[in-house]
């Protein structure tokens, strides 16, 4: 089984800004493949499908961002998923708005959505892929990333989010080398 969770926070007020780019991201996964992310498990809404006979479980946590791992971390627990087998989606404001980066392992940084995933899994060796929402010049840290997307921006996030969703999807059918091939960079 493979999680793709899609990091952000729940409610309408959160719905369309930066710090939600991971829950924009598994919405248009659900929406491209007629998948129905509703059912609430772990303190997640969760969505299942099979994907080149993979099982695979779209998983937005409810949890709220520095909480995320909570549910993250229950749901691997609970159906034994391999690290290697969990995909998280982020926003990343170090990566230029509109870039993807995927990465096989690492360190969570600065985004105290992804230090949460990190602890409540027991280990940063599983995939990601960052969405560049760019700095936050000038700007609080915070207010930025709840904060809504300029009409320059709309446009590469959208594409961002397609590739990221396109990225995710080769993970599993081709391979995470593969798909950093194809996706990783400005594009």
């Amino acid at each position: 089984m493979y999680l793709i969770a899609g990091l952000g926070n729940p409610g309408r007020k959160y719905a369309q800004t930066r710090h939600n780019m991971g829950f924009i991201t598994i919405d248009y996964m659900a929406d491209e493949l007629g998948v129905k992310v509703n059912r609430l498990k772990h303190r997640a809404k969760v969505g299942e499908f099979l994907l080149s006979g993979h099982k695979v479980m779209l998983a937005k946590p409810q949890t709220f961002m520095n909480l995320s791992g909570e549910s993250v971390g229950e749901i691997v627990n609970f159906y034994k998923i391999e690290p290697d087998h969990v995909i998280v989606i982020y926003d990343d404001m170090d990566i230029p708005t509109g870039s993807i980066r995927i990465r096989k392992k690492g360190s969570a940084g600065s985004h105290n959505g992804m230090k949460s995933v990190v602890a409540h899994i027991g280990t940063d060796e599983f995939p990601r892929i960052r969405i560049g929402i760019g700095a936050h010049e000038g700007t609080d840290a915070v207010d930025y990333v709840i904060g809504g997307f300029s009409k320059e921006d709309k446009e590469p996030l959208e594409h961002a989010v397609m590739n990221a969703a396109k990225a995710a999807e080769k993970i599993i059918t081709d391979g995470i080398d593969k798909a950093m091939n194809m996706y990783n960079g400005d594009r």
